[in-house]
């Protein structure tokens, strides 16, 4: 019985490693190839045969957006699932790849179950999933990227801290930031809901940071073209170091938003005190569109960065 075969199509090299990893993790009889834009996906998919793409959307050269459009235009990829594993969660973005032919829809972040989900419905409704299932699964962990934190702490559970009773990011009167929606049942994900902002909106140096164990809000305390520095509050579930993650940002009079994808390379107390109510992350970027980048270094420009934050002021 000759092998299932995958493309995994996302300019970021962190993205590709970690979605490999988790399905060869899960399929041991997997074959898997990738591609770093949609051009050179493009290529591939002309001289060679694959089962299901997952592909990012925002990518240079051609999106992924533009590959969907051209694989259901050829009489041979019409019917080849095509996986869209992004951070546009938005309704107007979900539409749209539906519109334009997507077979599933995975909103980044993501466990590594999610991402299965939505490859075992692709792959069963071509008739593909029993060769992969005839495998025995291995355990998975929860959250994405874990397994690497895993195999480093010995596979030791973090301690939960107990939640903080104050949040500095809101006004006395605004309501707490709503929890994470809930994943779809259906073929689809459920785009994200956007929690109620708890700072003001007009306010530079805050975001939303997308974590697979929901969305917090976030104060900007330094920014490079690598990686950003910021300071949340501490909650009943911990993040992790390797955790994949989206850093939503709101800035101009625009309103202009940008998804940042990236993942947790450092975790530390934001106060000199084991107790401290605030953690200080490092995000890495992971993202190499040239748009991203533009974009990056246009904030570091305005200086976002909120330099002085001080828990609870």
């Amino acid at each position: 019985m000759s092998k299932v075969s995958v493309l995994v199509v996302d300019d970021a090299s962190f993205i590709r490693d970690l979605v490999k990893k988790c399905l060869r993790n899960y399929f041991p009889g997997i074959r898997i190839e990738d591609a770093v834009n949609g051009k050179k996906a493009q290529a591939m998919l002309a001289r060679e045969t694959f089962d299901l793409v997952l592909c990012d959307w925002e990518m240079p050269e051609m999106s992924g957006l533009e590959l969907l459009t051209w694989c259901r235009e050829q009489d041979q990829l019409k019917a080849m699932p095509f996986v869209m594993v992004t951070s546009r969660g938005d309704k107007e973005n979900v539409v749209q790849a539906i519109q334009a032919g997507v077979s599933g829809y995975v909103s980044k972040p993501f466990t590594n179950e999610q991402l299965l989900t939505k490859v075992k419905q692709a792959l069963n409704k071509v008739g593909k999933l029993d060769t992969l299932m005839n495998s025995a699964p291995t355990k998975m962990n929860s959250a994405f990227g874990n397994d690497s934190l895993s195999a480093l702490t010995g596979g030791k559970a973090a301690v939960a801290a107990p939640a903080a009773p104050v949040n500095p990011f809101a006004k006395p009167a605004a309501a707490a930031p709503a929890p994470a929606a809930a994943p779809s049942r259906g073929l689809l994900n459920s785009p994200p809901v956007k929690a109620p902002a708890a700072a003001p909106t007009g306010g530079r140096g805050q975001g939303q940071l997308r974590l697979p164990s929901g969305t917090q809000q976030c104060v900007i305390k330094a920014l490079s073209i690598k990686e950003a520095l910021l300071v949340v509050k501490r909650t009943d579930t911990l993040p992790q170091v390797l955790d994949s993650a989206v850093l939503d940002l709101e800035q101009g009079d625009n309103a202009e938003v940008a998804r940042l994808n990236g993942y947790l390379h450092a975790i530390v107390a934001f106060e000199p005190k084991p107790d401290s109510e605030w953690l200080q992350l490092t995000f890495r970027f992971v993202d190499q569109d040239a748009q991203k980048l533009d974009y990056i270094s246009r904030l570091i420009a305005r200086g976002t960065a909120q330099k002085h934050f001080v828990p609870g002021a």
